[in-house]
């Protein structure tokens, strides 16, 4: 009797599974779930407990439930089971509803999301050369640079015979750098008038600001001048009392004074005499 081999191949896997076994948990509706977490066009949806993608078995039968399912990658070593396996599942919604809802509820979000414009700022034109040196060269700066090219400039100068410079070339003669620096010239004469007088105001409007604050300042001084005075005058005066009595103990058992610590003491009374005789004045 010839003996049977066993293929070692890999053998197609039957997709019901026919375990009779059924989990402890409570039965899950899938009108209960959430329409993007429930597939029923391939009647799959995510567990619950693992929250990964399970096919359901059986679907049109009496009792669907999720086929045996583990928590870890394929081929991992000993894997864990899943406590959502064999879970019975309520297939309470048809493939037309299911999709409905889900319609719906993309509808809802792309509702959520803003649909507002923002527009791009709009640049601003690139200032002229004129405007961006205009602002920090004076006009006799500007001068002396066009008169310094016009010297050293072969086209923007006139000569004579012997090569001495007689004159500046007219402005359409100049080379690109002679024409800018005597436009830059013209424009700083054009401005400088006003230039001038805005320096000027904003002198003048310094010159008012610092007389007012030290205006201020002395009518603040004014108001508290007094009552310092007493402060100062009190302090000076229970100062020297206190240097009077240490120089003058009223115990007869107190310690005595060396002579320097006399001295001291007696330099430190003149010294604050004079200041209370300067602050009774």
């Amino acid at each position: 009797m010839p003996t049977r081999t066993r293929d070692l191949t890999a053998q197609k896997r039957s997709r019901r599974a026919r375990s009779r076994a059924i989990s402890t948990l409570p039965p899950l509706v899938v009108s209960s779930l959430k329409p993007h977490e429930v597939d029923l066009a391939y009647s799959t949806l995510v567990c619950p407990t693992c929250r990964t993608w399970v096919p359901i078995s059986a679907p049109h039968s009496s009792r669907p439930k999720l086929v045996p399912h583990h928590t870890e990658k394929a081929g991992t070593d000993d894997p864990i089971r899943c406590s959502g396996s064999h879970r019975l599942v309520t297939v309470n919604l048809t493939v037309d509803q299911w999709f409905r809802r889900l319609e719906e509820g993309l509808t809802q979000t792309a509702g959520r999301r803003s649909t507002r414009v923002i527009r791009k700022p709009k640049t601003s034109s690139t200032p002229a050369v004129m405007q961006i040196v205009g602002g920090t060269v004076d006009d006799k700066t500007a001068r002396k640079l066009d008169e310094a090219h016009v010297r050293g400039c072969s086209t923007c100068s006139i000569k004579d015979d012997k090569g001495n410079i007689l004159r500046a070339a007219d402005l359409t003669s100049r080379c690109t750098d002679g024409r800018r620096l005597a436009q830059l010239a013209a424009h700083t004469k054009r401005l400088a008038p006003a230039r001038r007088k805005a320096q000027m105001d904003r002198e003048d409007w310094n010159d008012r600001r610092a007389w007012g604050l030290r205006l201020l300042h002395e009518q603040q001084w004014q108001n508290v001048s007094e009552s310092v005075a007493d402060a100062d005058l009190r302090r000076v005066c229970d100062t020297l009392a206190a240097l009077i009595q240490t120089l003058n103990p009223r115990k007869a058992d107190a310690p005595q004074l060396t002579d320097w610590e006399r001295a001291d003491l007696m330099s430190a009374i003149t010294l604050l005499a004079t200041q209370e005789e300067q602050l009774t004045r």
